[in-house]
């Protein structure tokens, strides 16, 4: 089985670089991706049940795995929200479908970001996770333009194995994505 491309670099170079700039004795020592969860918001999918079908078929589209349908876990009167009501979808990568999203993401989606000057490093939890805010589902060449209803941004959460924060930015610097280190 051949592996993706990011997937070999992170064994043929990220490996043995991180390994000797943060000093570790051990290969396992290294911070590894764990997964990619993707989360999306759809607060009118209470109102509109084919927004939530909609949802569903992008994030399966721009993913390559099928997404599920989130439901609400309380009620909330304002909202017209009842408990057990779809109001998002998501859907978590892992292994080689990981690697694939992560470099469409990196080489091709990104960069289709207007005025886009790097991902802020602020996204960082201090426990080895990093969050980044996509506004527009339309920068993935998967959805196509014609067909959206609705502009609906997504959370993207990169999950690893790093102990701070650190480390985790080093990874993913490794890795390709690209930080902008003077935005903070």
């Amino acid at each position: 089985m051949i592996r993706p491309r990011l997937q070999e670099k992170y064994f043929t170079e990220v490996i043995p670089l991180i390994k000797k700039e943060l000093g570790y004795t051990s290969v396992m020592q290294v911070p590894r991706l764990k997964k990619i969860c993707i989360n999306q918001g759809l607060g009118d999918g209470v109102s509109n049940k084919k927004l939530i079908q909609l949802g569903v078929e992008e994030l399966t589209a721009i993913s390559g795995q099928r997404a599920i349908a989130t439901v609400a876990t309380k009620s909330v009167s304002n909202f017209k929200l009842r408990e057990g009501m779809p109001i998002g979808v998501k859907v978590t990568l892992r292994g080689t479908l990981m690697y694939e999203f992560l470099d469409r993401l990196i080489s091709i989606a990104l960069p289709r970001i207007r005025n886009f000057w790097g991902l802020r490093t602020t996204g960082f939890d201090g426990q080895g996770n990093y969050n980044v805010g996509i506004q527009e589902q339309i920068i993935f060449p998967e959805i196509s333009i014609d067909k959206v209803i609705k502009v609906n941004g997504m959370n993207i959460t990169f999950v690893t194995t790093a102990q701070n924060s650190v480390s985790a930015l080093q990874l993913l610097k490794a890795l390709g994505m690209p930080f902008n280190m003077e935005q903070g």
